[in-house]
């Protein structure tokens, strides 16, 4: 970890502020190593792992110049999934807290296009987006990029991966060709070349190579056949009982045969794949991330901006064909500084993925005999907790401390049966532990919000 502080920085003073009062203590290594370069406006390609702190790398990046009087588009980043561009703003606004007047808004598909055009002809500073509605945004005259200063591409591997080069190349035909660009990947693939090479003028390159890992994982490996692969995850759930768990499939369908498998043997799972609708997946995100989930089913591009920590485990149903995203992968497990478990199933034809990976590690890996795990649970896997679903939302005027409010209060749960309140424009979701889930419900059916009955369900 670098000990650079941010005072060393040519920052102005209520950043700083903002950032000790964040808690941040010094630089990390890509923070260390990009801001001095975004900071002089040059132009950067970053590579660095999920979690290294880039975020903050470029959110200082851009808000440093900021003009508060203009209320055009200054900096616009660019985001893979509507999640990671929610957790993106989120952390810009908490950068942004001691300036005034910054307005910083999202612009991502599966919520109302019109509400979205309303807060932009009202200006904004600051704008997080997936590249779809942000062209659409431009193709329909309600976004000028026109004052544009700053364009970030957050995650642009996995934007590449999802398809969106056609997209981030017209958005960028809107922009002023003297704009700062940055580019932020946990990969390097050849399609980033191509990217950097069309869009960026003489970047700096910075490579984040992390010589000891943040939190130790252990790994460990098991041959199967094809055939026992949904059955070999099973076992391996039986054994290790992990919760959190993210287990990793290679396509939708395996992600919807697995998760049925899981639940049909007493275990609390939840698929994400990129044919969910929207709101699906917000409700599986938001059910993952409070603990009403256990098991959490995805494929690579779904999974790309899940924000979880502690997650306890991490399986590969089946071995990803690039080894940099194998490492990406297991890189959820644990974090936090705390050790994480990853655990691989590798059939015949994947015998060549597990090489390429060992000569990434450079070193053997550890394989271990399947049969020596249990073939089913002893005991249901459930989470601690269960979700509440409430059919009011900010649209409503309904906060945390409402939902909190009427469940402490009225319902008379105790504070420490409520987990995480997370609440979208029409709907609350709040998690109550399991054995007073249903207490909850019928108490808050009963109750009143705010005032007001609304209605309420269990996922």
């Amino acid at each position: 970890m670098s000990t650079n502080p941010f005072s060393s920085l040519p920052l102005p003073s209520s950043l700083l502020n903002t950032i000790e009062h964040l808690g941040y203590q010094s630089m990390t290594p890509v923070q260390s190593a990009a801001l001095p370069i975004i900071l002089a406006g040059q132009d950067l390609i970053a590579r660095s792992r999920t979690g290294s702190g880039k975020t903050a790398a470029f959110g200082i990046g851009l808000l440093t110049p900021l003009n508060p009087a203009f209320f055009g588009c200054q900096a616009l980043v660019l985001s893979p999934t509507r999640e990671l561009a929610g957790q993106t703003a989120t952390a810009l606004r908490a950068l942004a807290r001691g300036i005034p007047n910054i307005k910083i808004i999202t612009l991502c598909g599966g919520t109302p296009f019109g509400p979205q055009a309303a807060s932009l002809e009202q200006g904004a500073h600051v704008i997080v987006g997936t590249p779809g509605r942000v062209k659409d945004h431009l193709e329909r005259g309600t976004l000028s990029l026109d004052k544009l200063n700053c364009l970030v591409l957050d995650e642009a591997d996995r934007m590449l991966d999802m398809g969106f080069h056609e997209s981030i190349s017209e958005i960028i035909a809107h922009t002023p060709e003297r704009r700062q660009t940055l580019l932020f990947s946990a990969t390097y693939p050849p399609g980033i070349e191509q990217l950097a090479g069309r869009f960026l003028r003489e970047p700096q390159q910075v490579v984040i190579t992390e010589t000891e890992p943040v939190n130790p994982i252990t790994q460990r490996f098991y041959e199967i056949t094809a055939d026992d692969r949904m059955n070999a995850v099973l076992r391996l759930l039986a054994a290790e009982r992990p919760q959190p768990c993210i287990v990793f499939c290679h396509t939708r369908q395996q992600c919807q045969q697995l998760q049925q498998l899981l639940a049909g043997n007493g275990v609390s799972a939840q698929a994400l794949h990129g044919d969910m609708e929207q709101r699906e997946r917000d409700q599986v995100l938001a059910m993952f991330a409070n603990q009403s989930c256990s098991v959490l089913v995805a494929t690579d591009v779904a999974a790309r901006g899940i924000d979880v920590e502690g997650v306890a485990a991490v399986i590969n149903a089946e071995l990803s064909p690039d080894p940099a995203v194998h490492t990406h992968r297991i890189g959820r497990s644990g974090r936090a500084g705390q050790p994480g478990l990853a655990l691989s199933l590798v059939a015949p034809a994947e015998q060549g993925r597990a090489r390429s990976i060992e000569q990434l590690l450079d070193q053997s890996l550890p394989w271990q005999d399947l049969d020596t795990l249990p073939e089913r649970l002893d005991k249901p896997l459930l989470p601690p907790m269960r979700t509440l679903a409430v059919s009011g939302g900010r649209k409503d005027k309904v906060r945390p401390g409402d939902l909190l409010g009427a469940l402490t209060g009225e319902a008379g749960l105790p504070g420490d049966a409520i987990g995480k309140i997370s609440i979208s424009d029409f709907q609350a979701l709040v998690a109550v532990r399991w054995d007073l889930a249903n207490t909850a419900l019928e108490r808050v059916e009963e109750g009143k919000i705010k005032g007001r009955r609304f209605k309420v369900r269990l996922l």
